[in-house]
Parts: structure tokens; sequence; C-alpha cells
């Protein structure tokens, strides 16, 4: 999402400073183990010798000998374009139920403990397999899901992923294994995979609303709006959802307005645009894009792995659809919706909007959906080509008075966020990317998505890559500030 504006934006600074604090839509708690891991819960209470929590896989529980400390009222991490990204799917993995005899808590139990998965009884419950009992292959793959869950829950999707998956060889006709190796496929942007799983999933229980509710979404990140909104209806037809009932809200939307779009279509981009928009823009488009998405694949290291969406609206058309803020001048939520009323060619401006926006998409599918708002907005400013002289007083003035809000405070989403405070935002956030790149080149940035990827919280790949933590990084920005801009 990119902001139109970047400057004379210190006018109530200290007002967009603390609406920035408060105003992201969702905010959790933070707990802080010993070892200096931190887990990002909804719902934090203290219960005996526990410390319950709530989190996408469920009700956790952790030993309170393990943990330092609980921090109150952290942001979530959302992707600016809401609930319609299916890598950022706020909906809860499918339950798995328990093999027969009831024992499925038990095994779960005992497969989670102490804060840690207990391999030891993982290898125990492989064992018993060898008996060539239903029950027992069962009993392995209640293990390896409670895993992938505990994991989950932890961010840890790659390991998650392969428990899953293992899961499945002890049970591979088990409909909730398939629907959450499905799940886990579209939190890292992986539709297509996604899909297959789900197939093998609708053959075993072809009237599961969920699904046709997974494969709405990956119908949805793959832009088949036709699919995506056949299988939301037919979700709900099975069984009602306020979920699946926004997203279909939100994908009727769209497929109405695109009715009467053309089409067009590169190597790496699926286009769509009004009709009264001039053929030969979108065929300039396309050419831009490919140009800046050799530049990104480059600077990134990194390919994503199906066509990305686009689509040119109206003025009127692009605030009808996205009903984002009037600040926002163009918008990702797995497509890039751009304006591009009155143009006929690319013009400069359009351009650095088009990288802008592409650099999102690169970033979301290279973190699974992952990494936070501040690097995302920093970054995609970055690539395009913005740097912080023109702010740079004002950033130094609002840090050396201690109202610059932490990087913490700027994970979540922005879309709530007043002109005042998103201009703020998005400056500081380019700064500290600026910094970073500046420092030790584009290098470390590429490392610090990979450890986001792979599970880490962002400051702890801040530490990892840069030996930093948040409030490391904001000084050393001020001071590259300094030197850089003569501030």
């Amino acid at each position: 999402m990119r902001h139109p504006f970047f400057t004379a934006f210190y006018r109530g600074v200290v007002l967009a400073v603390a609406l920035i604090v408060v105003g992201a839509a969702a905010r959790a708690d933070t707990i802080v183990l010993k070892n200096g891991r931190r887990i990002l819960a909804f719902n934090v209470v203290e219960v005996g010798e526990k410390i319950k929590y709530e989190t996408s896989a469920g009700e956790l529980s952790l030993p309170k000998s393990i943990v330092d400390h609980i921090e109150k009222g952290g942001a979530v991490p959302m992707a600016d374009g809401g609930a319609a990204n299916a890598a950022n799917l706020a909906i809860t993995p499918p339950v798995m139920p328990g093999p027969a005899g009831g024992t499925g808590g038990e095994i779960e139990r005992a497969v989670i403990h102490d804060g840690a998965i207990d391999r030891q009884y993982i290898a125990k419950l492989e064992g018993e397999t060898r008996s060539g009992s239903p029950v027992a292959g069962m009993g392995a793959a209640v293990g390896h899901h409670a895993a992938a869950m505990f994991e989950l829950a932890h961010g840890d999707m790659d390991h998650a992923l392969a428990d899953e998956r293992t899961a499945l060889t002890y049970a591979p006709e088990e409909p909730v294994l398939l629907m959450n190796v499905a799940y886990l496929h579209l939190r890292r942007s992986e539709y297509k995979q996604s899909l297959d799983y789900l197939e093998r999933a609708r053959r075993v229980a072809p009237d599961n609303p969920d699904v046709a509710k997974l494969a709405g979404w990956a119908y949805y990140g793959m832009n088949k709006m036709d699919q995506a909104v056949a299988e939301w209806k037919r979700s709900l037809a099975l069984k009602p959802d306020a979920e699946v009932q926004a997203a279909l809200d939100k994908a009727e939307r769209d497929k109405q307005e695109e009715e009467s779009y053309k089409e067009n279509e590169s190597a790496h981009f699926t286009l769509r645009y009004s009709g009264s928009a001039e053929p030969a823009l979108a065929k300039d488009v396309l050419r831009t894009l490919e140009m800046h998405y050799a530049a990104i694949e480059s600077e990134l290291n990194f390919t994503p792995p199906d066509a990305i969406g686009v689509i040119l609206y109206t003025q009127q058309a692009f605030a009808d659809i996205t009903r984002a803020p009037g600040w926002v001048g163009a918008l990702n939520d797995g497509r890039l919706r751009v304006p591009v009323q009155g143009l006929t060619s690319v013009t400069p401006e359009l351009s650095r909007v088009l990288k802008h926006e592409l650099t999102h998409s690169f970033v979301q599918q290279k973190t699974h959906g992952r990494a936070p708002t501040w690097i995302q907005e920093g970054l995609a400013q970055w690539m395009e080509g913005k740097r912080s002289g023109e702010n740079a007083a004002v950033l130094l003035q609002i840090y050396g008075d201690g109202h610059a809000p932490s990087l913490g405070n700027l994970e979540g989403s922005w879309m709530g966020f007043p002109g005042d405070a998103a201009a703020f935002a998005y400056a500081w956030a380019l700064a500290n990317i600026e910094y970073i790149v500046q420092a030790d080149g584009m290098g470390d940035v590429e490392r610090i998505l990979d450890r986001i990827a792979a599970g880490s919280s962002t400051e702890a790949a801040l530490h990892e890559v840069l030996h930093s933590d948040y409030e490391d990084l904001m000084r050393s920005t001020a001071e590259y500030l300094r030197r850089s801009y003569g501030q």
C-alpha cells in the first residue's frame, strides 16, 4: 500500500504518534520466555502454575517456570489487505478428532508439555505402528499433528508443515490432516499445492464445509474469482460461517465490478482493466511490471511461484471496491489494485506505484505473510526509489523528543491510521530500512526476511542478522539520519 505524500507532516505529530501506538485494529499480548523467545497470543491468563493463552491453533498453556514476563497490548501482524489475503488467514485450522478409544487428548498432552514437543514420545508412537494396528497409526498421526499445531502457534511454519505431512503418512485418508496441510500451504501463499490436498480431502469427505472454505481461499489467491465464489457458496450451503460470508461478500463485489473488464497477461501477471481505460495503457503497465519484477527478483533473491493479479480501476471504482481510507493511493491484498483514471501511458509516478505494490507481493510470498507492516512499507518505498532526506529533520526531532513509537508498535495494520499518523509511520519505516540497506547491503534485508519466513519474530530476526533489538535499530537509524543528511 502506498501513501501519496511524505512531506510537511509535522503538524499534529504528537497526536499522530499517540494514534499510532493505540490505533492498530487488532491487539494481543506477548509472552516472553526465559530463553528469549516471544509468543504473540490472545487472552493470556495465569491459572495455578500454568500460563494459558489462545492462538490460531486454539488454547495452549505453558508452565509459569519458563516464562520471564508478559507484555500487554502488542499489535497483531496483519496484512493491510485484511482478511482477503489468503496468506494471513484469520481462521482456525480444522480440529483433529481423537483416535478410537478417545485417547486423542491424552496423546496431545503427552506430546506437548513444559513448553516443548516431546520427540521421544512421538518416536514411541511411531514404534507402535509396527504392529499394523490402525489405532496405533492414528495415534502417531495425532502425535505429529499436535506437534504441528504447537509449531504453527509459535510461528514455525516450515516445521509445522513437515510434521503435518508426516502425520499424513500414518493416516493418509484423514480429511482433517489433508485440510491442515492445505491450510499451511495457503499460509505460505502456495495455492496450487493447497488445492492438490483439498482435492484429496474432497474425495474422502465430499460434504465437509471446511474443504470448500479453504478451496475458496486457494482460488481467490490464484485470482480465479468465479471458482472462489462457487466454493464459498458451497461452504455456506453446508454450514453457516461468518468468515466465509465476509469473504464471499467481498469476492462478489470484485466479481460484479470486474465482469465488464478486459483482460491481458504477460509472463508473470494477469491483468484486468476497466473498459474505459486505454488498451495501450494496459500493455504499458504489463511491460513496466515485468521490468520491476526482474529488478525485485534480483534484489530479494526470490521468485513468486504463481502469476500475480493486477486490476486497473477508475478512481471511484477503487474507492468503492477497496473501501480504503482516503490517503491510500493503491492497495495490495493479494492482487495489485491501482487507480489509473485519466492516464493513457505509464507516468514516472505510476511506475513508482507499481514497483511499490509489486514489492509487497514479493515480500508477502517470500515470508509466507509474516513480514510486519513496517518492513513491508519501508522496503516497498526503498524499492520504488524513495529516500529519507526530505523527512530527516522531522524524524530526528520526534525521535529526540522521545515521541517516536517503537517499531514493535508498527508491526500491525495501518489501515486505521489517520493521514498524519500514516505519514509518520511510512517515513519512519523507510528510514529504518534505509539504514539497514546502507549499512550492510540488501543481503541483510534478504536474511531478515528469510528468518521471519522460517518462524522467527521480527525482533529475533534482527538479533540474528544485525545483532540489534528494536531500540538499537532505532538509535542507529537516528544516527544514520544525522550523519547522512547533516541534521
